[in-house]
């Protein structure tokens, strides 16, 4: 593995090339977690999965608090998935590139969320063939019904699936909010690099006090007459 500070120099061109811009929050807010299920997070038989236990914790008190707010206040919660049919005529050309994702067969525990996140029966799950959770699913179609204009990014991988969706999530208008501690990545220096990258061109990526700060001010903006 690559130490994250030996990206010093790479993470130094973002500040001298002025990146400095924020879009910060909109009205309304989605919590989209990103294929933390069993196979990213606990492995499977020819998966290699990762170490993500800070990033679940961080996740689960994200969703905690929102699930605390009232109903009526409360953000929509929504999870994916990677998941194939096992003959995998749905995978295209990823599975091609990344053959262990043959290991995401639907139906199978491997593509079940991780128990560590408790989702609810209200919190749907959008199964996904590609990188990012707007392809070819009706995730965007889910969001405008809802009227969000944000939307807050925890799961895995950052350089993946994270980062895909946050730059889909902003070329069809949403806010991507990244959580960094609610986010995980194989290798640290590929996480870190891509954190920097996403919150100087596409995104911004915040941490999990400023999501928390940023999940009340808009219930209470909701909750004003």
């Amino acid at each position: 593995m690559t130490d994250p500070a030996d990206l010093a120099p790479i993470i130094a061109f973002y500040r001298t090339r002025g990146y400095t811009a924020r879009l910060g929050p909109g009205a309304r807010c989605a919590i989209l977690v990103i294929d933390f299920s069993n196979a990213f997070t606990r492995g499977a038989a020819g998966f290699p999965g990762g170490s993500f236990t800070d990033a679940l914790t961080a996740t689960r008190q994200l969703l905690d608090q929102a699930r605390a707010a009232a109903a009526s206040l409360r953000p929509p919660i929504i999870f994916t998935t990677i998941a194939y049919a096992p003959d995998m005529h749905d995978a295209g050309l990823w599975a091609v590139k990344v053959p262990w994702l043959r290991t995401c067969q639907l139906n199978d525990s491997a593509v079940d969320i991780d128990p560590v996140l408790a989702r609810q029966p209200d919190e749907p799950i959008i199964v996904k063939k590609f990188p990012s959770a707007f392809f070819g699913t009706d995730l965007h179609a889910r969001l405008q019904l809802a009227r969000i204009d944000t939307v807050m990014i925890a799961g895995c991988t950052t350089s993946v699936c994270v980062r895909a969706t946050a730059l889909d999530a902003m070329q069809h208008g949403y806010r991507p909010l990244v959580v960094r501690d609610a986010v995980g990545e194989f290798d640290p220096a590929i996480h870190e690099l891509h954190l920097a990258d996403l919150d100087a061109r596409y995104a911004d990526v915040i941490a999990c006090e400023q999501a928390a700060a940023c999940i009340a001010a808009m219930a209470n903006q909701r909750e004003d007459p």
